[in-house]
């Protein structure tokens, strides 16, 4: 039984106002149901409609691979919350294809804009106010396909790697205005869009099927998107106060390392 003091204690991140695209499902919707289960205010966003966005997080539609999708969207944080102390990027993907040559030049683009110039935007929108605060958490989602990365799908690893190494010099920028940037890097995660595009994958290479995960992950299952939620969750959190520059690998211990 709980004492009469831990009952009063304020939820982690209570008070904290956040925002996170790509929050309807999957990943991002863990997410933000383990924000507003820590007590944040909560906005999200994805160009689809509200219907599957969780039950008590704020919606508004927005198509973030556009600079006028990421101005739009910062204006709508302003006016819901009243500003944004935690920002986590989470929407991405790429459809694989037969080699990197077959990839097309507007699919390129897509993923450059989808994985990376999105998340580009969207800070330069919203971290003056961070800076003026002198406080906010980032965190960018990245793939741990990056640390393998194929050619079928070059256009996606190559813009997560930029998503990568963008974040680790934009944390030096603002730490010294106490901004936090980190990125996670999730490994094989169980979700709708990550089971379509292995199946998608093993199509292209004539494969019988998906690789069992019990056969190539260390830890013997594949990730669950509350999994990858833990460690955003973290990395926003005070535990994480001396935690910026850094990539986070969350996958069974199923890539490697450099």
């Amino acid at each position: 039984m709980a004492t009469i003091e831990n009952a009063t204690e304020k939820p982690e991140l209570a008070g904290q106002r956040a925002l996170v695209t790509g929050g309807t499902r999957g990943i991002g919707a863990a997410v933000v149901r383990g924000l507003l289960d820590a007590g944040a205010e909560v906005l999200t966003t994805a160009r689809s409609a509200a219907s599957t966005a969780p039950e008590g997080a704020a919606f508004v539609a927005a198509d973030v691979r556009t600079r006028a999708g990421a101005e739009a969207l910062a204006t709508a944080a302003r006016e819901t919350l009243g500003g944004v102390d935690i920002l986590v990027h989470n929407a991405g993907g790429a459809q694989p294809h037969a080699s990197a040559a077959a990839i097309p030049d507007e699919e390129w683009q897509d993923a450059l804009d989808l994985n990376f110039l999105a998340s580009v935007r969207l800070d330069a929108l919203l971290t003056p106010g961070m800076r003026e605060r002198r406080s906010g958490r980032i965190v960018h989602v990245s793939s741990a396909a990056v640390l393998t990365p194929m050619g079928q799908f070059l256009h996606y690893t190559a813009a997560k790697a930029a998503l990568e190494n963008y974040s680790r010099g934009l944390s030096l920028e603002l730490a010294p205005f106490g901004v936090r940037v980190n990125t996670v890097t999730p490994g094989r995660v169980a979700t709708p869009g990550g089971e379509a595009t292995r199946e998608q994958w093993a199509r292209l290479n004539a494969a019988p099927g998906q690789v069992n995960a019990d056969d190539t992950v260390p830890l013997g299952r594949e990730g669950r998107p509350e999994d990858i939620a833990d460690a955003v969750l973290f990395l926003v959190s005070d535990r994480a106060s001396w935690l910026t520059g850094s990539s986070l690998v969350v996958d069974g211990g199923e890539f490697p390392r450099g």
